[in-house]
C-alpha cells in the first residue's frame, strides 16, 4: 500500500534562540508576496527573512516552466496566513482506496503529517476528520488517539440515503480533531472496501480538512470530483507559535523576545498549554513582530465600526465622541438643551421618578425572565437524562450512597473550574479537584460529548455504576444532571497514576512485589466489573493513566464513567472507535464491538509495561517498534524476553516470576479475543504468583515453587512453534486479512 508521508523537515529545525536582530535587519529588503499570497513576518521567503528556520519559505513555480509562482512550506503549499489569528492555511494530501479492475483488488495510498518538535499544530476548532464512501471505515491514528468513523450508503436497518450537504454517516462521516495534535497518519479498514460495490462506487477518501471548505456532493461517490477538485490537496488550518516558551519565559531573554513592536502584547497559547504568539494591543493594528509596527487607529475614518454622531476626537489607542456646546449625548445623538421654566420643573422631576421606577420594573421582570429559563433549561437537561428516573430508584433503593449536585455547588467546589484546579485531560473530559461543603475532597469530570442512547440511559447508569463497591476501584459519588453534558463525582486519589510511577523520571525504585501487587489489585477490579456487577460493565479504556494510587501504592481502577453497559444486541455496537493508541483492542478496531476481552487485551499491554517500564506506544521508534505490545511478542516468539525486562526487577531470583507473569501478559495479547483468558483467570494467577512470593520458604523448595509456577506455563511453547503474528501496516495491530 502506497504511502504518502509529507515531510516536515523545516518546521523542526527550530532553535531555541531566535535571531531577531539579524531577521529585523533582512526583513526591509525581503520579498512580502509569492504569487496571490502575502508573506507577513514572522514568515518569510529566503534567507534571514523570517523570524527563525521554522517560519522559512520558499517561493518557487507550481509547475516546471510555468512563471505561476506559489509558497512553499516544506513540502505544503501555503494558501494563507493570518498574522493576527496565528494561522496557516496549507495543502495536504488524502488518504485514498479504489477499486482496481485490471487486478481485481483495491489499491490504497495513506497520507500523513509530521509536525513533531515544531511550533505547528492541527487547529481542533477549524479542521474536522472527514471520510467519504459507501463502504468505508476509516481513521486517524496520532501518538495518543486513535480517531475515526464509518460511512454506508444504504443500511437494511437505518435506510442511510446519502443527500447533498449533509456529513452524519450516510456516505459521509467526520469526527472531531483532538487538541494539539502535531502527527497523524489515516488509514483503511481493509475489510471495509468497493470490491462489491465498484460499478456504483469505485472509491473512498479520508481527509482531515478544513471545516468550512468542505461541502458534501452525492457525486463524490459515484465519480471521481472529489479526488479531481482536491488532487492538487485538500485546505488544512495549522495553529502556530513564535516558540514553545510561555509569555513569562520569552520576556526573560530582552534579545529574542518577538513582541517588540510599541503597543503590542504577549499571548499565551491556551490550546497546548505552550508557547506565545503576539499582537498589537486594543486601539492599535499592525504588525507587532517588527518595530513601531503597531499603528494607532484612527476610529473617526471608519464610522461604520465605530460609529460616533457627534464630534469624533482621535487618540492614542482609542477615540472620544462629544456634543457641540448647546446640546447634548442621548443615545449616541446630540441633542439640543431646552431651557426650563420654573412651572415645568414638577413635571420633569415626576417624569424622571416615572422613568426609574419603569426602568427598575423592565430590569426586575427581565431578571426573573431569565432565571425562570435558566430553570427551565435545567429541568430539561434533568429530564433528558434521566434525572426523574434516577431520583425515584434512588429513593425506592434505601441506603444507596449516591448524589445528586446542582451545578452551582460543582462551580463553588472547583472555584468556577478553575484551570489550577484541573487534574488531567483525556479524550472523553477533564477532570478537576475539588473541595465540597465539609472539606470533603473529591474530582470533578466534566465529559466532552453524550450521545442519544447515552442521554436516555444516564440516570439508569450512574445508578448502577454508584452501587460499584469494590476497594480497588474509585468510589462514584454523584452526577450533575442541570448541564448539557452531566459531570460526574468521584472520590479524591492523592498519589498520582500508575503511569507517573512508572514514567515520571522519579528515580525511585519499584519491587517487583510492588508491580505485582498493582496488577493482582487492577484485575480484580476488573473481574468486579465483568463477573460481579449487574448488569456487566466494560471499563473500554484501560491503561496506566487510569489505574490511581493511594498514599500506600493501592490500587484504583478510574474512569469507568466513561465505560459502558454489556451490549445485549447488535443495535448496541459503536460506529466510532475510540481510545489511547497502543492500548487499543486490535479486534475492537476491526469489528467496532467492545467486548470484555477488550479490557483483557488492554490489561495485557498494562502488565508488560510494569514488566518492561516502556511506553505502550513510542513516535519516535522506528516503524515495527512503535508498538510495544508487537516489540513484546516478538521477544517471546525468538526467545529474548530478558532483552526487553526493566533491569530493576531482572535477575535470577525474580526470572521465574517474570516469566510466568509474561506468559500470562502474552495469552492477554492474543489477536483473536475468544484465545484470551476471562480477567477472573488473570487475576487468580496473579494471586496464586503473590502468595508463592510471600512464603519465606519459597527458595528452598525449588520443586513446589516449579509445580506452583507450571499450572500456566502453555504460553512460550505456542509462541515458539506456531509464529502466527500479524502487524498492522504502519505500526497499528489488526486482525489478518490473508494478505
Amino acid at each position: 500500500m502506497t504511502k504518502l508521508l509529507h515531510s516536515a523537515c523545516l518546521l523542526i529545525c527550530i532553535s531555541g534562540a531566535i535571531g531577531l536582530a539579524a531577521a529585523a535587519a533582512g526583513h526591509p529588503g525581503c520579498q512580502t508576496r509569492c504569487g496571490d499570497v502575502d508573506i507577513p513576518f514572522p514568515f518569510g521567503i529566503g534567507d534571514h527573512c523570517a523570524i527563525h528556520e521554522g517560519f522559512r519559505l520558499e517561493c518557487d513555480n507550481a509547475m516546471k516552466g510555468t512563471s505561476n509562482q506559489k509558497p512553499f512550506w516544506g513540502d505544503f503549499e501555503v494558501i494563507k496566513i493570518s498574522m493576527e489569528d496565528g494561522k496557516v492555511w496549507v495543502k495536504a494530501y488524502m488518504s485514498r482506496q479504489c477499486y482496481n479492475q485490471s487486478t481485481g483488488g483495491m489499491s490504497y495510498s495513506d497520507a500523513s503529517a509530521n509536525l513533531s518538535g515544531s511550533s505547528f499544530w492541527l487547529s481542533d476548532t477549524d479542521n474536522k476528520i472527514t471520510v467519504i464512501g459507501c463502504k468505508t471505515l476509516a481513521y486517524m491514528t496520532t501518538d495518543s488517539y486513535v480517531i475515526g468513523c464509518s460511512s454506508a450508503c444504504d443500511n437494511k436497518v437505518n435506510k442511510l440515503t446519502p443527500k447533498n450537504g449533509s456529513c452524519s454517516g450516510a456516505g459521509c462521516c467526520q469526527a472531531n480533531v483532538p487538541k494539539s495534535i502535531q502527527y497523524y497518519q489515516g488509514y483503511f479498514n481493509e475489510d471495509y472496501n468497493t470490491t462489491k460495490i465498484w460499478m456504483s462506487s469505485p472509491c473512498s477518501y479520508m481527509a482531515v480538512m478544513e471545516t468550512a471548505a468542505f461541502n458534501f456532493s452525492t457525486s463524490y461517490l459515484t465519480s471521481s470530483v472529489f479526488y479531481d477538485t482536491y488532487k492538487g490537496g485538500v485546505p488544512v488550518v495549522y495553529d502556530w507559535a513564535i516558540t514553545s516558551k510561555t509569555c513569562t519565559e520569552a520576556r526573560r531573554n530582552k534579545t529574542s523576545y518577538a513582541c517588540i513592536s510599541n503597543n503590542s502584547q504577549c499571548i499565551d497559547n491556551l490550546t497546548n498549554a505552550q508557547g506565545y504568539r503576539c499582537k498589537c494591543s486594543n486601539g492599535y493594528e499592525g504588525n507587532p513582530y517588527i518595530k513601531d509596527g503597531c499603528k494607532d487607529i484612527d476610529e473617526c475614518l471608519n464610522n461604520a465600526t465605530y460609529p460616533c454622531k457627534g464630534i469624533c476626537t482621535n487618540t492614542l489607542g482609542n477615540f472620544t465622541c462629544s456634543c457641540s456646546p448647546g446640546s447634548y449625548m442621548m443615545n449616541g445623538d446630540c441633542m439640543p438643551k431646552k431651557k426650563l421654566r420654573f412651572d415645568s420643573v414638577p413635571v420633569v422631576v415626576g417624569a424622571s421618578i416615572i422613568s426609574v421606577v419603569l426602568v427598575i420594573t423592565i430590569m426586575c421582570a427581565y431578571l426573573i425572565k431569565e432565571r425562570r429559563k435558566l430553570q427551565l433549561i435545567k429541568q430539561h437537561y434533568f429530564r433528558q437524562h434521566g434525572g426523574l428516573l434516577l431520583f425515584e430508584e434512588m429513593k425506592s433503593q434505601q441506603g444507596v450512597a449516591f448524589k445528586i449536585f446542582s451545578h452551582e455547588e460543582l462551580q463553588e467546589a472547583t472555584n468556577r473550574f478553575n484551570e489550577q484546579q484541573i487534574l488531567g485531560q483525556g479524550g472523553h473530559g477533564t477532570v478537576y479537584k475539588g473541595l465540597l461543603k465539609g472539606n470533603m475532597e473529591v474530582a470533578v469530570k466534566r465529559c466532552m460529548t453524550i450521545n442519544e442512547h447515552q442521554k436516555k440511559e444516564f440516570g439508569k447508569e450512574m445508578l448502577i455504576l454508584s452501587q460499584i463497591n469494590h476497594k480497588n476501584i474509585v468510589k462514584l459519588l454523584g452526577c450533575c444532571l442541570e448541564v448539557e453534558v452531566p459531570m460526574l463525582v468521584y472520590e479524591f486519589i492523592p498519589n498520582g497514576t500508575l503511569f507517573d510511577l512508572i514514567h515520571g523520571n522519579h528515580g525511585q525504585q519499584i519491587s517487583l512485589a510492588t508491580r505485582l501487587q498493582i496488577a493482582h489489585e487492577s484485575a480484580e477490579a476488573l473481574t468486579y466489573l465483568h463477573s460481579c456487577a449487574s448488569p456487566p460493565i466494560l471499563h473500554g479504556d484501560i491503561k496506566s493513566s487510569n489505574i490511581l494510587l493511594d498514599r500506600n501504592l493501592i490500587a484504583k481502577v478510574s474512569d469507568f464513567g466513561a465505560s459502558i453497559l454489556a451490549p445485549t444486541d447488535e443495535s448496541q455496537f459503536v460506529t466510532l472507535v475510540q481510545g489511547t493508541c497502543g492500548y487499543l483492542d486490535p479486534e475492537y478496531m476491526q469489528l467496532c464491538q467492545l467486548t470484555d476481552k477488550s479490557d483483557v487485551y488492554s490489561f495485557g499491554v498494562v502488565l508488560v509495561e510494569l514488566l518492561t517500564c516502556q511506553k505502550a506506544f513510542n513516535l519516535n521508534a522506528p516503524e515495527h517498534e512503535k508498538s510495544l505490545s508487537m516489540r513484546f511478542l516478538n521477544a517471546m516468539k525468538n526467545n529474548k524476553l530478558a532483552d526487553i525486562l526493566d533491569d530493576q526487577i531482572k535477575n535470577s531470583e525474580n526470572m521465574p516470576f517474570l516469566e510466568e507473569i509474561a506468559e500470562l501478559a502474552a495469552q492477554c495479547l492474543e489477536m483473536s479475543g475468544v484465545n484470551r483468558p476471562s480477567m477472573k483467570h488473570i487475576a487468580d494467577n496473579l494471586d496464586r504468583l503473590r502468595k508463592v512470593m510471600q512464603h519465606p520458604w519459597a527458595e528452598q523448595n525449588s520443586e513446589e515453587l516449579e509445580s506452583l509456577l507450571g499450572e500456566s506455563s502453555m504460553v512460550s511453547s505456542r509462541y515458539t512453534s506456531t509464529g502466527n503474528f500479524s502487524m498492522e501496516r504502519k505500526g497499528v495491530m489488526e486482525l489478518d486479512s490473508g494478505r
